[in-house]
């Protein structure tokens, strides 16, 4: 089968087609045809070494963590009926025709949803729906999203805008920003510029109290200026590096910082039920991923290329 494979850590061009072998599922396992892999963020970071003490990644290995296919075979302890089936898998590789993974890391795809819309939810959708519940936005207040046009940036404006909340979107670009505006933002700023936190207060009336900060670095602390007192600011932003709040301002102004990706990965039962949940909502049209950009399998380089130059809008996705 044709498979993507790291053989060294370093830029996108180590990302290299290859023949392997057909995997064959062992007991309690299945084989997924994969024809989306999702492309996230991380898979560029892991590619290039980050992470080791987090995400080990054994050379050479399959980048990606997932997609959308149908079964084509199942192992032991396995009921036979999932053959032909279609499912969303979440497991540690993606960028492959196929993929092994336990019973456990597949969800079934609704009736009448694209298998690109259900590859596009496998890690944001999970992400976006967490980090709805812990920011816990609420009807009339405001929400800033930092990288309002990335993959779970722009779920989580639609989450907020659905909860009543009104919602500022922050992004890098006129494309972007037109993007987060026709999913419901009401105000839109352009991050790169010096003013844009006074823009954020002026437009809010004093600050957001709810700031989700996908961006990172230096401008996801900067952030921090932007939420209202007694306000809460979610991280998880890693572009640029994690964001580094004040612990002594959050605390002077009542500000709960919260940071989930410290936390590590929620687990497996938690994922399987926010998982379910996107691709539910997704499926009564209550949540939309921005897909934009789709590429060959044999071209994963140039998706990996097009994040780390911040032009991708939207999501991602290899199409096999």
């Amino acid at each position: 089968m044709r498979a993507i494979q790291v053989a060294e850590f370093g830029g996108p061009e180590v990302l290299r087609p290859v023949e392997v072998p057909d995997p064959v599922p062992g007991p309690g396992q299945v084989v997924v045809g994969m024809a989306a892999a999702d492309v996230i963020l991380l898979d560029s970071m892991l590619r290039g070494g980050w992470g080791q003490e987090f995400f080990p990644r054994t050379l050479p290995y399959t980048p990606g963590g997932g997609g959308a296919g149908a079964v084509l075979a199942t192992g032991d302890g396995v009921d036979p009926g999932w053959i032909g089936r279609r499912v969303v898998v979440r497991t540690g590789t993606g960028y492959a025709e196929h993929v092994v993974a336990d019973q456990s890391e597949i969800v079934p795809v609704p009736d009448g949803l694209s298998i690109e819309t259900a590859a596009a939810l496998v890690h944001d959708g999970v992400t976006a729906l967490n980090f709805d519940r812990l920011g816990g936005p609420a009807k009339g207040e405001w929400v800033l999203v930092l990288a309002a046009a990335g993959g779970a940036g722009s779920l989580l404006v639609q989450l907020a805008v659905d909860a009543g909340a009104r919602v500022v979107a922050a992004a890098s670009s006129d494309r972007k920003r037109e993007l987060a505006r026709d999913l419901g933002a009401e105000v839109v700023v352009d991050y790169t510029r010096p003013d844009w936190i006074a823009q954020v207060r002026k437009s809010t009336g004093g600050g957001a109290a709810l700031v989700y900060d996908g961006a990172g670095g230096r401008l996801g602390t900067a952030a921090l200026e932007a939420v209202a007192d007694g306000g809460t600011f979610l991280t998880y932003g890693t572009g640029d590096g994690f964001a580094a709040p004040d612990p002594d301002e959050a605390a002077r102004r009542d500000v709960r910082v919260l940071e989930p990706l410290r936390a590590g990965p929620p687990d497996q039962e938690t994922v399987r039920e926010l998982l379910t949940s996107a691709l539910d909502r997704a499926a009564h049209g209550h949540l939309r991923p921005a897909i934009t950009a789709t590429y060959p399998l044999e071209r994963a380089a140039d998706a990996h290329r097009s994040l780390e130059a911040r032009t991708t809008v939207g999501k991602s996705l290899l199409l096999i």
